[in-house]
């Protein structure tokens, strides 16, 4: 017998693994390795992955090693960007990661209006590199956020999305490591059933190491947002809803209860407060912004207003969404109508009396062109929802348990106006590892068609530690 083979016909491990860090021109790291840790660690601090091995990929080359490594060893794969995907085992394990955040090239073509990014691009990145030609992508409201994890889940965000639909309706070609380690470049004509999947379903086929999307003839915006005392919910949601029935597609909206931390980044008005934040994306002119606003400035006294003509650049701060890592827990509730009673549910259950412990609980207005089919279909199940709700609250340890009876509490709370679609991306690792939770979500008729898809291209299930469709 070779020597360097194992009784059970797998290649020893030690022997294996010299061979991945010869083959690899990023990282090799196992628990013993100092880098280890800040390898594992991504921006929710409550999920800490335990890998066996974790490879830090700077090419494709490196993540063809890494799968045939993980194959040979009969070990599930893990993929991480950016690290705000979180949906990862508790504790240390038998499988591998695949951090590509390293992997963030980024490629505009003015003339064709596209984007060309590696797999850890993240949206500042794209952003920046596009607003040099007067464009911009269908980026989501937290600019730190990696492209290609976002777009396979379908992505929504906070300017473009009611206009021009979901960034995965946009995307041209992709290139992506298949369980057998081999590299395909998938377009609506080379494998249109693959592109329909992977656009909708996440990382459950493979690893996609680059992604081509269209970009926008947008330079500049009219918004950011509106804080108001977390006591006048009530009549600035009355106000808000009526409101909504107003906008055109050009305008994207959603409020958020926050009890925000007394830290030194915040405005000092905002800091260690209980607010409600109303946010606006407006693609119009500034002076048709101020005229379409008034009625929401006029429903309470406002603490702090950045509503205010932007270029491009500024997406992020519709949102302003957290930026340092922090233990979080949050959940999702699709939503199929906000009406008064849905309103009122959501005060109760986010107001200074009840007891909620939530850092931000979220109402996002879909509709308009979320709602239509692109030219070229795809598997994001949330098309026609009309509201999404994303709860989450920042904890740790025994801090971290009432936090998430609370999340409980909350979608039971909801429960009376949910609906079976969600939004994949704001998945919790509970949804996202649960089958029946996966069938709800995308529907019986597209959950079979999926696990056609896995059954092909990752019969022994390989890739099933991000979302998870099982192989039919």
């Amino acid at each position: 017998m070779n020597p360097s083979d194992s009784p059970t016909g797998r290649p020893d491990r030690a022997h294996a693994l010299l061979a991945l860090r010869n083959a690899v021109s990023g990282a090799v790291l196992t628990p013993d390795d100092p880098a280890y840790e800040a390898e594992c660690t991504g921006h929710n601090l409550l999920h800490v992955a335990r890998p066996a091995v974790v490879v830090g990929a700077v090419a494709v080359e490196d993540v063809v090693a890494a799968v045939r490594f993980a194959r040979s060893q009969d070990m599930p794969v893990a993929v991480r960007s950016t690290g705000h995907q979180t949906v990862l085992p508790e504790g240390p394990g038998e499988w591998l990661l695949i951090t590509t955040g390293r992997m963030d090239d980024v490629r505009v073509d003015p003339r064709a209006r596209t984007a060309t990014v590696g797999a850890g691009a993240r949206w500042r990145k794209v952003v920046d590199a596009s607003a040099k030609h007067g464009l911009t992508p269908l980026a989501g409201s937290a600019p730190g956020v990696g492209v290609l994890g976002y777009t396979l889940g379908g992505g929504i965000g906070p300017l473009l999305s009611r206009s021009h639909g979901y960034a995965a309706d946009h995307v041209r070609r992709m290139d992506m490591v298949t369980a057998d380690g081999e590299v395909l470049r998938v377009t609506p004509q080379s494998d249109p059933e693959l592109f329909w999947a992977l656009l909708g379903c996440k990382g459950n086929f493979g690893v996609v190491v680059a992604m081509e999307f269209a970009l926008f003839p947008v330079t500049r915006f009219y918004g950011g947002g509106m804080y108001f005392r977390g006591e006048d919910t009530a009549q600035v949601l009355a106000v808000w809803r009526q409101w909504l029935t107003t906008l055109d597609e050009d305008t994207t909206t959603s409020v958020a209860v926050q009890r925000l931390p007394d830290v030194p980044d915040l405005p000092d008005v905002l800091r260690g407060s209980f607010v409600l934040h109303v946010r606006v994306g407006h693609q119009g002119p500034a002076s048709r912004g101020e005229v379409l606003v008034a009625p929401l400035r006029r429903a309470a006294v406002c603490l702090l207003d950045t509503l205010a003509e932007r270029p491009v650049t500024e997406v992020g701060e519709i949102h302003v969404d957290p930026v340092r890592p922090a233990p979080v827990s949050g959940t999702s509730v699709g939503l199929r109508e906000f009406s008064a009673a849905t309103a009122e549910a959501f005060t109760a259950l986010t107001d200074a009396d009840s007891g909620c412990p939530l850092a931000s609980v979220e109402i996002r207005a879909l509709g308009g062109a979320l709602d239509r089919q692109p030219p070229v279909p795809n598997a994001v199940p949330s098309r026609g929802l009309p509201f999404v709700s994303f709860a989450f609250g920042v904890a740790e340890g025994e801090r971290a348990e009432p936090v998430q009876k609370y999340l409980a509490a909350y979608a039971e709370g909801m429960s009376p106006w949910a609906d079976r679609r969600d939004i994949v991306n704001f998945l919790s690792p509970e949804s996202a590892f649960d089958e029946a939770e996966m069938r709800r979500v995308f529907g019986e008729e597209r959950y079979t068609r999926l696990a056609a898809v896995k059954r092909r291209l990752d019969p022994g299930n390989v890739f099933r530690l991000n979302l998870n469709v099982l192989p039919g």
